[in-house]
């Protein structure tokens, strides 16, 4: 029988979220029901907001950064029972298709899905008033209970705290892996890492995890810096112009070797920017994101070529979630990775519109929904 949950819905672009009665589906075969216990409020949820990323189906629940308790197992579906813990992936893993195979699970074909909020037949889960609901990333951890496929949730410890784990399911390992896997980050680098938010924080911790030497944050925003020097930034600028000039003052007038950037709306400017700060053969990592359809990228052919540089996009920071999730949290249990440190503030779903107001502001590094 279908059950009825309370969630938080976007009608359409400019709106606000809406906390409304949500009727799901129970679990099909290779699906969970799960009781959340907690959803991180990122960023790329309120690009779904500006129209910035296109959906193709309004309502739609969001959420993409959750972890919970499982409700009911859908038939014959193996390897899970009621009461295991999970948290969401917000890139599902197949484990078959040429990129699970090759270690690249973040780039799985199941993704061809995400924007339309369905499961990868093209079928909901949900729906509003008699008319269908597309589900965040096909999961909506804005919700207080959920549908899900098995393929976007992993099993963790269940000594962990629900409400610190969630954050690995987007926040965490993007930023971690945009210093750790794309941009190869290595003992004694100069790293700059543009814009300190829920991404940009875990950029620094995973340079400094890396053995930088030099991990400079850039935010304008005074709070953010003062955090990033807290979890592993060695200097801090309020701009790219101050932050270049100081990575070239101890790298013998070259630059950083690598550049993340994770600024909240993504312009081609901050790329730019990147590119300028960077040495000969040296890596910008784009992380962030800004519209979809309308935003391109200009920076000099001539240094792109005779200065060898690169550009590295960096999807999930090239992490494959059911590898990666599990073994952030291991490294959270041994004192490794800082996750406690990044909650910001606390909200009921109730406080949803609350929370993003707060992380437009610049005084929430990472604001989370407690359920």
């Amino acid at each position: 029988m279908p059950f009825t949950t309370r969630g938080a819905i976007m009608r359409e672009i400019g709106g606000d979220w809406e906390v409304t009665d949500i009727e799901f589906e129970d679990p099909r075969q290779g699906e969970l029901r799960v009781k959340m216990v907690a959803s991180g409020m990122c960023h790329s949820d309120d690009h779904c907001r500006t129209g910035d990323i296109p959906l193709a189906l309004y309502p739609i629940a969001g959420g993409h950064e959750g972890a919970g308790v499982v409700a009911e197992v859908g038939p014959n579906t193996p390897g899970y029972e009621v009461g295991d813990h999970v948290v969401m992936s917000f890139l599902p893993g197949c484990g078959r298709c040429r990129w699970c195979a090759s270690g690249q699970q973040n780039l799985c074909d199941l993704g061809a899905t995400l924007l339309l909020g369905s499961r990868s037949d093209e079928t909901f889960r949900a729906q509003v008033d008699g008319a269908p609901v597309a589900q965040m990333c096909g999961i909506s951890t804005f919700c207080e209970e959920v549908v899900v496929a098995v393929d976007s949730a992993v099993k963790v410890d269940k000594d962990i705290p629900l409400d610190k784990a969630c954050l690995v399911g987007c926040g965490v390992g993007t930023g971690w892996g945009s210093a750790v896997n794309s941009a190869e980050v290595k003992p004694g680098q100069t790293v700059i890492v543009m814009g300190i938010g829920g991404i940009g924080i875990n950029a620094v911790q995973g340079a400094s995890h890396a053995g930088a030497s030099h991990v400079i944050a850039v935010d304008p925003v005074a709070f953010k810096r003062e955090t990033a020097e807290q979890l592993g930034a060695t200097h801090t600028f309020d701009n790219m112009a101050a932050a270049t000039e100081f990575a070239q003052s101890v790298t013998d007038g070259q630059g950083a070797d690598s550049a993340i950037v994770t600024t909240g709306v993504l312009t081609s400017e901050h790329v730019a920017e990147a590119f300028s700060s960077i040495r000969k053969a040296g890596t910008v990592v784009v992380t962030g994101l800004g519209s979809l359809e309308n935003s391109k990228v200009e920076i000099p052919a001539g240094e792109l070529t005779l200065f060898q540089k690169r550009i590295q996009g960096s999807l999930f920071g090239a992490s494959s979630p059911s590898r990666d999730i599990p073994w952030m949290l291991s490294m959270y249990q041994n004192g490794q990775l800082k996750l406690d440190e990044l909650v910001t503030n606390t909200y009921s779903i109730d406080e949803i519109n609350e929370g993003y107001e707060a992380m437009h502001a610049g005084t929430n590094i990472r604001g989370v929904i407690v359920y």
